[in-house]
């Protein structure tokens, strides 16, 4: 396994879970200019502890950036992650299976 598979995998793990996958879409509909943490608590009626929990696995995972402001935290979706995940999975999209070889 190579480290593009590893970290598509690991993405495409964080995505797999529905709050973080309504997180990294409300941040997609936010734009370049992102969200500040407790106005994504405050829009998807989440508490910031669970926020937290699912913001950091996002970060590790690195969909999303993350900037301080002086006492807050802005965080952005990084779409140009997302398109390099989406771009390894359509890579061979239709070149075809390779032919196994059997021992006769």
């Amino acid at each position: 396994m190579n480290t593009e598979t590893e970290s598509s995998a690991a993405a495409l793990a964080a995505l797999g879970h529905p709050a973080r996958l309504m997180v990294f879409r409300l941040l997609v509909q936010a734009g370049p200019a992102g969200l500040l943490v407790g106005e994504i608590a405050e829009h998807l009626e989440m508490p910031l502890s669970t926020l937290a929990h699912h913001l950091r696995s996002l970060k590790q995972a690195g969909l999303i950036t993350q900037a301080r402001k002086g006492r807050e935290v802005e965080t952005r979706a990084d779409t140009e992650s997302l398109r390099n995940v989406l771009d390894f999975l359509m890579s061979e999209c239709c070149k075809g299976v390779p032919a196994l070889t059997r021992a006769p």
